[in-house]
């Protein structure tokens, strides 16, 4: 172990299960909800919450914590965040009720958010220009693979064991993690300068994007109207756009003094352009999951473990060309792999939602999936990697947490978008779908199955066909099951053009990606190489 102290390729090992744990906790928990609601005896609201709770945490913490490696050091701020979020993932399977559950997943986000931005910097630091594009090709792999194999391995903990599982499987990878890092990476260089802590940029950040991420994340539950008392959402994100206001205000005056938010990272074309990838892909992702897991749970009625099965191949396809295409990163580009990995991902979705069907068998989706897992890793490794290409090490903190808030917004605002018009989408062609079926229904319970269907329906993994209406005691039982019947029919087919209609919001998150590429320059090899300056860069 001591010959591979300071080696980069057991360093980045040591980052990628670190890194792997924080994602993979993203997706792994929508699939075990209906399990915690029986297990925990909790409501619905609450199980939500253990959800949103990490995600919010997250999305508010990262771009501090980024700041905090640089102030205090990379090496250390890791190790912290790696032990707690193990010692979380310990509470929350140990969690024996809701509300310790949901607690424990906010200490989770908290050591999420400070190690996540700490790998990218590591990742500059210990790797030289000239392989650095492949390992962020690498770590960029991880991204979407930890992204897309939480629905299968969820599956199986949740099918083999129970709930408590999901959180049981992060202390091995956390523990490896925890060792290898201690081991491994070299101690934070002393620093003569260390960057002054920007606690004005930090408390304004912090409440910006607080009250975005709650507005958004629990626009739909409140019917984006009243909270309690005052507070409603339209007030939430109303003062938070002043708030980012006032930020932008105070970080353009502190430019000159350690800023949170250094304004020279978007001076380079790239990294702008990377940025707002970084969030239309987690539009594109969570949006993607979020409809397909439903459709195939509650649509095609599969178990946790069938579902997470029947969303492996993308998982195990993106596994499989991730060191492949990382490899390529330097020497190809990551220009043209980012295009290639946009077409495959979208071209793969628009093939699956035309594929989508009310009985749809598992063995259609295969050949889509696959396409999608190459799409994959062909996409979130070459993104990172000419994001990062040309950010001094000096702010590599900085830009590894704005990077990775704008991708965690865009989670936030994935699932938000799609979630909204879900529910919409949803009510108005189950009203639709009972409308035009029930005409072969005895007159006296038509009006009362058309408007049974026709309320709300949820939001979320716990929807499915609705409870069929209470039916006088002089109705034959053979009209009761054919209502039963009738609703499942409904759900399936509205919620299949649901499922169509609104993955046009993924789909289009990816056109938007596939477009910006186009305007970004491609970069390979070592930056800082003057004889190759002429050809770093081709447009």
């Amino acid at each position: 172990m001591r010959s591979l102290r300071g080696n980069p390729w057991a360093i980045l090992a040591a980052l990628c299960l670190g890194f792997f744990m924080t994602l993979l906790d993203l997706t792994i928990v929508n699939i075990a909800i209906p399990d915690m609601i029986r297990r925990l005896g909790a409501a619905v609201d609450e199980v939500l919450w253990v959800v949103n709770a990490y995600t919010l945490v997250l999305a508010v913490l990262i771009i501090t914590a980024g700041r905090l490696g640089d102030l205090f050091g990379p090496r250390r701020l890791f190790l912290v965040g790696v032990a707690v979020f193990t010692g979380a993932s310990v509470a929350c399977g140990l969690s024996a009720d809701a509300a310790w559950l949901i607690a424990a997943r906010v200490l989770q986000g908290v050591g999420a958010a400070i190690m996540m931005p700490q790998t990218m910097t590591l990742i500059i630091r210990v790797f030289p220009a000239e392989r650095r594009g492949t390992a962020m090709g690498v770590w960029g792999a991880v991204a979407g693979l930890a992204t897309i194999a939480g629905p299968t391995l969820g599956g199986l903990l949740v099918t083999w064991f129970d709930w408590r599982f999901i959180f049981f499987v992060n202390i091995p990878f956390g523990a490896l993690a925890l060792v290898l890092g201690a081991l491994l990476i070299p101690a934070d260089p002393p620093s003569k300068a260390r960057p002054r802590f920007d606690g004005t940029g930090v408390l304004l950040a912090t409440l910006a994007l607080g009250l975005l991420a709650f507005g958004l994340v629990e626009g739909e539950r409140f019917h984006w109207g009243q909270v309690v008392g005052p507070v409603s959402i339209p007030l939430m994100l109303a003062l938070s756009a002043v708030l980012f206001a006032a930020l932008l205000i105070q970080q353009r005056a502190r430019q000159g003094r350690d800023p949170l938010v250094p304004f020279a990272l978007f001076a380079d074309r790239n990294y702008s352009l990377m940025s707002l990838n970084a969030a239309l892909v987690s539009v594109a992702m969570l949006g993607y999951s979020l409809l397909f897991t439903i459709y195939l749970q509650s649509v095609l009625q599969m178990s946790a473990l069938a579902a997470g099965l029947t969303m492996a191949p993308m998982s195990v396809l993106s596994m499989v060309a991730a060191p492949i295409i990382g490899g390529w990163v330097d020497r190809v580009g990551g220009k043209y792999l980012l295009i290639g990995g946009f077409l495959l991902f979208g071209g793969g979705l628009a093939v699956l939602l035309a594929l989508a069907s009310p009985d749809s068998g598992w063995a259609v989706f295969v050949a889509p999936l696959a396409v999608m897992g190459v799409g994959v890793a062909a996409v979130f490794g070459p993104m990172n990697s000419l994001a990062m290409y040309r950010v001094e090490p000096r702010m590599a903190g900085a830009a590894s947490g704005v990077l990775n808030t704008i991708r965690q917004l865009g989670s936030v605002l994935g699932g938000a978008v799609v979630g909204a018009l879900m529910q919409t989408s949803l009510n108005a062609g189950m009203a639709a779908e009972a409308e035009a079926r029930a005409g072969g229904l005895p007159p006296e319970v038509r009006d009362r199955f058309t408007e049974g269907v026709s309320t709300d329906h949820g939001a979320g993994l716990e929807l499915g066909p609705p409870t069929p209406p209470d039916l006088p005691a002089d109705v034959p039982q053979s009209v009761a099951d054919q209502l039963s019947s009738l609703a499942e029919t409904v759900f399936a087919h509205a919620f299949t053009d649901t499922f169509r209609v609104v993955g046009l919001v993924p789909l289009g998150a990816i056109v938007l990606g596939l477009a910006a590429t186009l305007f970004s320059r491609n970069m390979r090899g070592p930056q800082h190489a003057p004889e190759k300056a002429a050809t770093a860069e081709r447009d």
